[in-house]
């Protein structure tokens, strides 16, 4: 089987990027794979190129490189295909639309995978007849404006299947939209097996890893690790990322730690990777989000070996931990509710090593074979279905495709009508 996967910028950094490079090396023990990246922007990938997988790029942003497109014309002139409700609208452009279309036009491949939803609309609209036409959600259809959630509404219709990260998710789009004859199939995202020993229960140490970001509600650990701190002094928090470039919730979060008097039990250690000698560090891990599309960090340090405690937040924490097993679930925002998890399990030795056993045990489910087992299933269903699927597809397209001369009209019509309304409130 040929599978390409598209992805915004194999590149960079970043939660969608790691897991299509361990979904795409897994597949390339059995399959041809290759990952067709729109933008490269340096020379080579920061997680370093997934083995036995192709690597393309669309588009090179490579200052000094002979194949530079940061001058050509159409490379300043907003997308059009491009879908304007996705975030990163703004970094695509004429030049994107152009060089999108004619890899899926031109792709020979068994099947396309997007990884975002304004590619997925390129993979819809652009790619040619013939590959399975997969988009996948990496985030959920709850996180994206009315904007998006309208054109994934229209457009997804001409792909094969949807996969979501969690049930949840994927219970969404089968109710929400009307997708008839496309597959939506929960898939949770693939962790490898850690390098290193897991952790030993033993050490006095909490720890917390991913984005310093408002919706991560470190805010809320820091406060309810000041009760952790006044029942039992001898451990501390360890809380691992990086944060915007403005750093105020970094700033924010230094105040509050300050105000607490926690400078000796609760360390900002900035981004770590790889994160697994972090992990095993600690005795517990805690997640305090309000959202989590997945819960990537949850699984991490399951593999390691660490129970979780992390609020019962929409999507993921739910479908990951086993209260009372494996982790701890409490409600959102309730820094009580997670001082006492925490407590439990630094209070009573027994009970941790129990749960980091079954931690890790449980959190065999998320290996890169056995997720990789699951998309492979699925591509071999679709393309099973052969010939007169895709000639009712083609039917299907030609219906779309006017149904979306209109849409993009009415598209049209509406942003300039609400340009002129906003512009004229703030003249």
């Amino acid at each position: 089987m040929h599978i390409s996967f598209l992805l915004h910028n194999a590149y960079g950094i970043g939660g969608t990027i790691r897991t299509t490079f361990n979904l795409a090396r897994t597949l390339a023990e059995r399959h041809d794979v290759e990952i067709v990246s729109v933008f490269r922007h340096r020379e080579e990938p920061t997680l370093g190129a997934p083995a036995g997988v192709t690597m393309r790029h669309l588009l090179d942003l490579r200052s000094g490189s002979p194949t530079y497109d940061g001058t050509a014309p159409d490379y300043t002139r907003p997308a059009k295909v491009f879908p304007r409700g996705d975030g990163r609208w703004k970094q695509y452009n004429r030049l994107t639309d152009a060089r999108i279309a004619a890899h899926l036009r031109s792709l020979e491949a068994d099947v396309v995978v997007g990884t975002r939803p304004g590619l997925n609309v390129h993979i819809a609209r652009q790619a040619r007849r013939g590959p399975v036409r997969v988009g996948q959600e990496h985030l959920t259809l709850d996180g994206h404006g009315y904007r998006l959630r309208r054109e994934i509404g229209h457009r997804y219709a001409l792909l094969d299947a949807v996969t979501t990260v969690t049930e949840a998710d994927a219970q969404s789009y089968r109710t929400r939209l009307k997708l008839p004859g496309v597959r939506i199939v929960a898939v949770p995202n693939s962790v490898p097996a850690p390098t290193v020993a897991p952790a030993d229960a033993d050490s006095k140490w909490v720890v917390a890893a991913g984005r310093l970001t408002k919706v991560k509600r470190y805010d809320l650990l820091v406060k309810a690790f000041s009760k952790v701190v006044a029942a039992r002094p001898d451990w501390r928090l360890r809380i691992y990322g990086s944060g915007d470039a403005t750093g105020n919730e970094r700033n924010a979060l230094l105040a509050l730690i300050e105000q607490r008097g926690l400078h000796n039990h609760v360390f900002l250690m900035g981004p770590a990777n790889p994160l697994e000698p972090e992990w095993v560090k600690g005795s517990l891990a805690a997640v305090t989000s309000n959202i989590e599309s997945f819960g990537m960090t949850i699984v991490e340090a399951m593999r390691c070996g660490l129970p979780v405690v992390s609020t019962d937040c929409p999507h993921g924490p739910r479908e990951i931990i086993q209260d009372g097993v494996d982790g701890r679930l409490v409600p959102v925002g309730d820094e009580d509710a997670v001082a006492d998890a925490l407590l439990a399990l630094i209070n009573d030795d027994e009970q941790r090593r129990r749960a980091g056993a079954a931690a890790l045990e449980a959190s065999e489910r998320f290996d890169p074979a056995r997720i990789a087992e699951r998309h492979e299933a699925l591509f071999t269903e679709l393309l099973a279905r052969g010939t007169g699927c895709r000639s009712r597809g083609a039917l299907r397209d030609a219906m779309h495709r006017s149904r979306g001369a209109v849409l993009d009209g009415a598209y049209s019509v509406r942003y300039k009508a609400a340009e002129v309304i906003r512009k004229g409130k703030t003249a």
